[in-house]
């Protein structure tokens, strides 16, 4: 009789331990899997700093004004942004 209960007493730590290791395994398996598939941030372009704010204020009220023509302006324009 007493056999026959520790024996079925292995079994279930058997089990219980064969449980928790194929859980563990399924969570090493979720997380190495997510990790690959993350989602790339986009790309935000840096602040401009206030001179250059400041130039493209002034480069737009001298073509507002007609101090300087489309050409100048969109030359002006270009060399501010880079």
């Amino acid at each position: 009789m007493g056999s026959g209960a520790g024996m079925r007493a292995w079994i279930v730590l058997w089990i219980i331990l064969g449980l928790a290791v194929a859980a563990a395994i399924g969570v090493v398996t979720t997380r190495v899997l997510a990790a690959g598939h993350k989602p790339e941030l986009p790309q935000v372009p840096p602040a401009e700093s206030a001179a250059v704010r400041e130039a493209k204020d002034a480069l737009k009220m001298r073509y507002a004004r007609g101090e300087i023509d489309r050409e100048e302006y969109l030359q002006g324009k270009v060399e501010l942004e880079d």
